[in-house]
């Protein structure tokens, strides 16, 4: 009886870790494929920021070399609106980063737990991946900002070196922004590989 007791017991403690593994599984599954999608979107928006800038830019030579206030004006109201969008874009993305740290290390704690070591080491790389990202995301928000507040200054003046100056700000931006965009394919190419190991791993 003991011993039909104690089977009893090993069968149904491997058949809830069972159970629990696969409802892990199915979790990470289905944040591979969030991050993929979100991955996605922030391309998009990426390039719509550069596209946004570059139009600006334009813009900005065209009143420049016209001396047309009218659409300075303009053209610094629209910066203004991009400016605000883009430091939003900033604080929610690095965010999001943090969260995915905080995922990354409930990962490698758990993988510790459960005895997997080859998922362990997979879990270290992505939580490094995860890491480096969110420090990049604050850089990048530093930069913005820096950029932003000296942009600030300048807009409104019409002196020659504050219309230089305001220029090659517009310039950094649209490089940050183009960076971003090589930053974001970078991340989607990460997600897509973590989302193909993680499937190798559950068969």
């Amino acid at each position: 009886m003991n011993r039909l007791s104690s089977a009893l017991i090993a069968s149904l403690f491997l058949a809830g870790s069972a159970q629990a593994q696969e409802g892990r599984n199915r979790t990470e599954r289905a944040q591979d494929r969030q991050e993929v999608r979100q991955d996605k979107r922030e391309l998009r928006d990426d390039r719509r920021d550069v596209a946004d800038l570059e139009d600006v830019l334009a813009r900005f030579d065209q009143a420049w070399a016209r001396q047309n206030e009218r659409a300075m004006s303009a053209v610094e109201d629209r910066l203004r609106d991009l400016l605000r969008q883009e430091l939003a874009e900033s604080r929610a993305e690095l965010e999001a980063d943090k969260s995915e740290v905080r995922r990354s290390n409930r990962e490698v704690r758990r993988d510790k737990v459960w005895g997997r070591p080859g998922a362990n080491a997979d879990d270290r790389r992505d939580r490094r991946d995860d890491v480096r990202d969110a420090r990049v995301e604050v850089a990048t928000l530093q930069t913005r900002r820096a950029i932003a507040q000296e942009l600030y200054w300048v807009m409104g003046s019409r002196n020659q070196a504050d219309l230089q100056r305001e220029r090659t700000l517009i310039v950094q931006l649209t490089e940050l922004a183009r960076q971003e965009v090589r930053q974001t394919k970078q991340e989607l190419r990460e997600d897509r590989r973590e989302k193909r190991e993680d499937r190798r791993q559950r068969r």
